[in-house]
């Protein structure tokens, strides 16, 4: 199974709940959303940037929400004691059950 894995911080200074981070999660979402739709020329610009403009700022947009979605993750361990690294071999075993991936 090919894996990428990507290591990201819990931030400092900041108090998130499970609500306040939904919604950022929801805002940073729609933020990639936007730029995927930029390169699709979709946002009703006459002319669309470089393409390798547009896919670094996919990118960035692609980190902020997988930042966030780690800070969800923080949330429900520190808050409501959930176990993420189990909750992560069941997702895996989820996705072969599935078929999405083999073992």
């Amino acid at each position: 199974m090919k894996q990428k894995i990507i290591a990201l911080p819990r931030l400092d200074r900041l108090s998130p709940t499970m609500e306040s981070t939904a919604l950022k999660l929801m805002e940073e979402t729609g933020e990639l959303a936007q730029a995927i739709g930029k390169f699709r020329g979709m946002n009703g610009e006459p002319s669309c940037p470089k393409e390798s403009q547009v896919m670094e700022s996919i990118l960035q947009e692609l980190l902020d929400v997988a930042q966030t979605a780690v800070t969800m993750m923080f949330v429900l361990e520190e808050q409501y004691n959930l176990n993420i690294d189990e909750a992560v071999t069941k997702h895996i075993e989820k996705l072969i059950g599935k078929e999405y991936l083999t073992k």
